[in-house]
């Protein structure tokens, strides 16, 4: 095992598992600086080349320092307080005037500047440095405690009500943090995070009020006096400067991470990653749904987890959850390293797992491990979707937000603030609400939401002549976010009565005991409230609502509201039948067939266009936002489309050799039929049949595995259809066993299908591995390892851009014509093309996934060499350095052929 290496890097130790690559260092600087400033980094790292370590260890060495500067402030002014005093003095802020300044101390070699120049050598440690765990909270009552705590409340009636509930913010510090001691840092390291850093301005821009000359030669401020005399310039913003970053008991606020990536399955790869780091006894948790984390057997088996959960919680049928009330088991950080032996990372399962053998609910204790956890996972949707921050109570205030496979972060975004409702949801919402107010349970406020679901159910239905055909079976009718405000206020819903509904819901969704008769007796009954489903549809037709009202309707023209009428095919079980004597017959299992009926389906959907809606509650809170991916380029769309100001950018290099990798464009088929895999030629027999000689060439060159990547599953479809006509499929399976991507299905399904694609890779029974046939943006594109003899090549078929027939397409396209000229959004078309560009290199991404991997690019379209400028550009750095364009099929082969056998 290579031995860990200590960097020193914007005047701050990370250490390293091994030494960094280049592009790790690269990633690493920029890290520091964002981190250091308070800024966003936008940060592009080729698949393979280590950017989860070098995230963590970045991050997590600058979170370490700052709980060493905080221990330090602590101990050096412990002297001179009281023992109960817990408020802990910053270090001095260096300050221009000149009464204060002092010889400056000398500048820390870091690298900063260049951080791959011989002069920054890594200095090895003799030891691994144990991280210094965060200053545990006085936790807020937890979820498993409420019980209680309604006891304890009663017991303490005496006392301020207000503090039952109210969070304990003093930081007490445990036996297991005062027994590290800080290393004392080298003379000359300076921490830049000890430099003034001035408000951030509303637009999201910084200003700086000191010395830029000064701080860029790390002069330190020697300077102890309590306030600054009345020449010195920052003397109006001490105090503010001052109380940032603080708790309310005075103590520095160390930030938080929030690292977000896309599945579950890459978080169990980022936590391997932390395992091998020096950080690995961090406190952390893992942010996940109840079909990844309910031990209840229960709960498990059903597929409406989550109402069943809520229904023991309420213990609507007398029966409770005994896994909820054993949550206390594992909730704690130290509990859960010092007794229950996680004390490295982990990972859900192994969670899950621990929660089993306790009996104790494992999706409630990761959320109470957010309370004292340095470090958060979870899926980034959770991040950006407003509903589920405010479920699993994430607060992101001050907090660094890194968003790790970011390339769909636009999409994810405005789906966040985005959201569809079928009427027929609509109508069983409004029919619970009536019964609640026909029961007379919290009547005014029910009726106010059943009012407003009746209007617009009405609303919706006298809309339908306004429907305009669309497609086969498909019709709709568009407006904008301000003609849909003007449609509300005729339905009696302006900003004030939508902010006396907020009210009403949340009143009814609060539970409430009141006395009752319980079998004749009086007893305490609990108050019936709503079910979860109906809760859903209100409260997310509210979240659309309040970004439509906000900041005086300010994001109302970044929406588009469509009512769209379609059909669906369900089945139906007849009816049964009364016989002669009027009884129920009911025909026996064998002979009672459902039946298909057609039924009309009539939704609204409340689209967002502009990501930058959700990410508005993100960028103006945090304290940086660092997005990374393999795949980023090309990277000018982020900064408008989001409208967030990414002052720190890099596409860093691959850490591969030339020799390891072909990159070829081929235009031509074997018979030197062009490719250009438009509709109009893809729909041809010609086309089909070309592309299907061209790979079977490539399967008979390269070996094991070979991934092929379609624009659609439509193509998918198509192709396989015709090559089994032609016998081209048979042709095909002599060479590799062959495995089609599945259109829908069920994770277990597509799960047994990757296995038996490894599977024929590793045994090769008569066939050289396996060929794997997949379409852009689907499961195997986005996120999925294919090491070594796994993909030896990955073939794209054409450039997958999106279905331009696609109506929020269309309307996206249109959004940005209207406004790439006062947000400085891309233009329609262009936008339309990045979205293809993003697809395709995430698809090449599946290849090389390590240092010394191999393996072949093959982008087949004509496009690729008559024009490109406009299509070679769009890939990502170390793609576009390395293509060559092929004349001929021929001289492709060739060149592919001589590159396979040298490896």
């Amino acid at each position: 095992m290579a031995s860990p290496v200590e960097y020193t890097i914007g005047g701050v130790k990370v250490h390293f598992p091994c030494k960094a690559y280049p592009s790790q260092l690269a990633m690493m600087n920029s890290i520091m600086r964002g981190l250091n400033y308070g800024q966003h980094c936008l940060l592009e790292s080729p698949t393979g080349s280590g950017k989860s370590l070098a995230l963590l260890c970045s991050a997590l060495g600058w979170q370490q320092a700052q709980m060493a500067k905080v221990k330090e402030g602590g101990d050096r002014n412990q002297s001179d307080k009281h023992v109960g005093d817990c408020k802990k003095s910053e270090p001095p802020s260096p300050c221009p005037c000149v009464c204060h300044r002092e010889a400056a101390q000398p500048a820390v070699v870091d690298l900063t500047e260049s951080p791959c120049k011989d002069t920054a050598q890594p200095s090895h440690t003799a030891s691994e440095v144990v991280p210094l765990p965060g200053e545990s909270q006085a936790k807020s009552p937890s979820l498993a405690s409420r019980l209680s705590e309604k006891v304890q409340a009663s017991l303490d009636a005496d006392c301020n009500k207000d503090e039952d509930f109210r969070p304990d913010r003093k930081r007490i510090r445990t036996a297991e943090y005062k027994s590290h001691k800080r290393q004392r840092t080298q003379q000359g390291v300076i921490f830049i995070d000890d430099e003034p850093e001035l408000e951030r301005e509303t637009s999201g821009t910084q200003s700086w009020k000191t010395a830029s000359t000064q701080q860029a030669a790390g002069l330190s401020s020697s300077c102890n006096s309590s306030d600054p005399c009345s020449h010195c310039p920052c003397a109006s913003v001490k105090d503010n400067l001052k109380n940032k970053d603080k708790d309310k008991d005075g103590s520095k606020k160390i930030p938080k991470i929030f690292f977000g990536t896309r599945t579950h399955k890459q978080i169990t790869q980022i936590a391997h990653e932390l395992k091998r780091t020096v950080y690995s006894g961090v406190h952390m948790t893992i942010l996940s749904s109840r079909d990844h984390t309910c031990v209840n057997p229960d709960v498990v088996p059903h597929f409406n987890r989550n109402e069943r959960c809520k229904d023991l919680l309420e213990a609507k049928d007398g029966r409770s959850c005994r896994f909820y009330h054993g949550v206390q088991k594992m909730r704690d950080q130290h509990t859960l390293q010092w007794v229950h032996g996680l004390r490295e990372a982990w990972d859900i399962e192994d969670l899950v797992s621990l929660g089993k053998r306790l009996r104790s609910c494992s999706y409630y204790a990761a959320r109470e491990l957010m309370q004292d956890a340095s470090i958060i996972f979870c899926p980034y949707n959770y991040l950006l979707d407003p509903m589920i921050r405010e479920s699993m109570e994430i607060d992101l205030k001050g907090q660094i937000l890194v968003l790790d496979e970011a390339h769909n972060i636009e999409d994810c975004a405005r789906e966040s603030a985005s959201y569809t409702v079928e009427l027929s949801s609509l109508q069983t919402t409004k029919d619970e609400l009536d019964g609640m107010v026909h029961s007379n349970i919290r009547r005014s406020k029910h009726e106010s939401l059943r009012n407003f679901c009746y209007a617009l159910i009405n609303w919706i239905q006298e809309s339908q002549v306004l429907l305009s055909e669309r497609g086969f079976e498909n019709a709709c009718k568009v407006w904008s976010g301000k003609d849909i405000l003007t449609v509300f206020h005729s339905l009696g819903v302006t900003f004030d009565t939508f902010c006396n509904m907020k009210q009403d819901l949340a009143s009814v969704l609060e539970k409430e005991e009141r006395v009752g008769l319980v079998n004749g007796k009086e007893d305490m009954v609990q108050v019936p409230i709503i079910s979860a489903s109906t809760a859903t549809v209100l409260k997310n037709l509210f979240m659309v609502l309040d970004f439509l009202y906000r900041d005086s309707c300010r994001f109302a023209e970044d929406y588009r509201i469509a009512l769209q009428r379609s059909y669906a095919w369900t089945n139906q079980i007849p009816p049964d039948v009364p016989d002669a004597q009027g009884f129920l017959v009911r025909p026996r299992h064998r002979h009672r067939q459902n039946t298909r009926v057609k039924t009309e389906v009539l939704t609204l959907s409340f689209w967002c266009l502009n990501p930058a809606v959700a990410f508005s509650d993100l960028s103006g809170s945090v304290r940086s936002i660092v997005l990374t991916s393999g795949t980023l380029s090309p990277m000018g769309s982020f900064s408008s489309e989001l409208g967030v100001k990414f002052t720190i950018q890099l596409e860093a290099n691959h850490v591969i050799n030339k020799s390891q990798v072909w990159v070829g464009t081929v235009g031509a088929g074997p018979q030197g039929r062009k490719l250009c895999a438009t509709f109009q030629h893809a729909e041809t027999f010609a086309f089909q049949d070309e592309v299907g000689d061209l790979l079977l060439h490539v399967c008979r060159v390269m070996v094991k595995g070979v991934l092929c990547f379609l624009p659609s599953y439509k193509m998918l479809d198509k192709l396989k259809d015709r090559w089994v006509n032609t016998g081209l499929w048979e042709k095909l399976e002599q060479e590799k066993t062959i495995i089609t991507e599945p259109r829908g299905g069920g994770k277990g399904d597509f799960d047994e299908l990757l296995q038996m694609y490894y599977d024929a890779i590793k045994t090769c029974e008569g066939r050289d591995g396996a060929l794997l046939i997949a379409v852009c943006r689907g499961k195997v594109s986005e996120g999925l390892d294919f090491t070594d003899d796994n993909a030896r090549a990955v073939v794209t078929i054409g450039i997958p851009f999106p279905n331009i027939k696609n109506l929020q397409v269309e309307l996206k396209m249109k959004y940005n014509d209207q406004h790439c000229k006062s947000r400085g959004l891309l233009p329609g078309h262009r936008w339309y093309e990045i979205q293809a560009y993003r697809a395709l290199n995430q698809a090449l991404g599946r290849c090389i996934r390590h240092r010394n991997d191999w393996g072949a690019l093959i982008l087949v379209d004509d496009r690729y060499k008559n024009n490109p400028n406009k299509y070679i550009a769009g890939l990502s750095k170390w793609v576009r350095q390395l293509v060559q364009h092929h004349d001929t099929f021929s001289n492709a082969m060739q060149s592919l052929e001589a590159f396979s056998e040298s490896h």
